[in-house]
């Protein structure tokens, strides 16, 4: 992939097969024994043969898990954001505990001290406003972008994110508002480098470089229970995140609010501002994927759910972006994700448009014998055990309500079982329980499914 003229000259199918390639055989990875690196290319299968809408030897499992390893391990979300060393140790237990066809990417842990370093008010943490032994962050919705300052963001984006949007999200950063634009067109290199002498200034660089410090060591430990899990045999489905252009604006920079009076005040604006961010969010994404082996490409999807928008919004300001953004990256042979957060049945119909065996479409809150029949013939499906079942029911009561997603979803292949979201807390037999039905339930034979 370093030859970019022959990268180029490749069709979006050939660019994936090249990323198959490479997360089918991981370069610099020992695996502990063959047979560990034979069961490796075997979870990798299952899963390339669900994306092609292909008949693996069983239906593969995205175990739910969530931040489950911190708790199972006997600690907790604060504690492993704290300490690598404890966020190593709870998920080699996890991993050396369970089967597992994918790990649940220890990435989503973020690093405390970075945050606090920051002073970051886009999150609350265990021990940061909320109480210590919290299983989840909490997300806080704020206007940090005004709607008069849309025209900033569509002529220099980065310039409004540096200048505007840091200073505010990041108490640490605020000295960064002082900071002329960051394209002087005219002027020369040491007239623009004097600013960086003001002292507010001076003090916010100093806290990104005490913050990418801590973040290195973070980076350090993340990177050693990944590459563990890959000699245990274990790979991970995706490493790179992306989302749709609707919610990279509402989520952090108009708020749930602002956005939604956007599409009936400045509607113009919002899908220029749209159309202005689409392609840096497919280049971020294939630029990041390069440092990790999966393909696939995380896509949390948060306001476009059926109940927060009309039909004709979401086919006006949602699914366009979306789909932009997916077809970008899968021309760069990755596999987008998106995870339809809340009730996508009244969108089947539309996010169908896409090429065919391209999109792993994971949903939350669906009728999932619904969207086999819809969509069953297009993209591969992942979902959707209820949360409330993982958590609260018997491991009998899992491996029914798994045997009932297999024998509605996994008919000719192009199904992954997992969960309606990651659980953090729960009863680990009801994990297990998952793998098993997998085991008894979603086996290939040449005519059939087991069941």
């Amino acid at each position: 992939m370093n030859n970019e003229k022959t990268w180029a000259n490749l069709s979006p199918e050939e660019k994936r097969e090249k990323r198959f390639e490479r997360w089918m055989s991981p370069e610099g990875i020992n695996f502990n024994t063959p047979e560990i690196e034979q069961e490796y290319k075997k979870k990798i299968d299952r899963f390339i043969k669900s994306i092609k809408l292909e008949e693996p030897d069983r239906v593969p499992v995205m175990t739910p898990a969530g931040f489950f390893p911190a708790f199972y391990g006997g600690g907790s979300l604060k504690s492993v954001m704290y300490d690598y060393d404890e966020l190593k140790r709870t998920w080699f237990k996890y991993i050396n505990d369970f089967e597992l066809d994918t790990l649940s990417s220890p990435a989503l842990v973020m690093p405390g001290r970075m945050l606090e370093t920051l002073d970051y008010k886009l999150e609350r943490w265990p021990g940061n406003e909320i109480p210590d032994d919290s299983p989840m962050f909490q997300h806080i919705e704020e206007e940090n972008m005004t709607p008069e300052e849309y025209d900033d963001l569509i002529m220099d984006p980065t310039d409004f994110l540096l200048r505007k949007f840091l200073p505010r999200t990041a108490g640490a950063l605020s000295g960064l508002s002082k900071l002329p634009r960051m394209t002087p067109m005219v002027s020369i290199p040491n007239g623009y480098l004097l600013n960086f002498g003001d002292p507010d200034i001076r003090k916010s660089i100093a806290a990104i470089l005490e913050a990418a410090e801590e973040g290195m060591k973070w980076r350090s430990a993340v990177g050693e229970i990944i590459k563990t899990s890959l000699e245990y045999g274990v790979p991970g489905l995706y490493g790179v995140m992306s989302g749709a252009p609707f919610d990279l604006i509402g989520d952090t920079l108009r708020g749930t609010k602002g956005i939604m009076m956007d599409m009936y005040k400045r509607p113009d604006k919002l899908l220029e501002a749209m159309e202005r961010i689409t392609p840096i969010a497919i280049r971020e994404a294939v630029d990041a994927a390069e440092k990790f082996l999966s393909p696939v490409v995380f896509m949390p999807l948060h306001k476009g759910t059926g109940g927060f928008m009309s039909d004709k919004q979401f086919r006006t300001f949602y699914w366009p972006g979306l789909k932009k953004v997916m077809e970008g990256l899968i021309n760069e042979g990755l596999v987008p994700m998106p995870f339809a957060e809340g009730d996508y049945n009244p969108r089947l119909e539309v996010i169908k448009d896409m090429p065919r065996a391209s999109v792993i479409w994971y949903f939350e809150t669906m009728n999932m014998e619904n969207a086999k029949k819809v969509l069953g013939d297009n993209a591969c499906i992942a979902g959707n055990l209820a949360v409330s079942i993982l958590c609260t029911g018997t491991p009998e009561q899992v491996k029914q309500g798994c045997k009932d997603l297999i024998e509605k979803c996994a008919a000719g292949g192009g199904y992954i079982l997992t969960g309606s979201a990651g659980i953090n807390r729960g009863n680990p037999e009801n994990l297990h329980a998952m793998m098993d039905a997998a085991k008894e339930y979603g086996v290939y034979r040449k005519e059939s499914l087991i069941v």
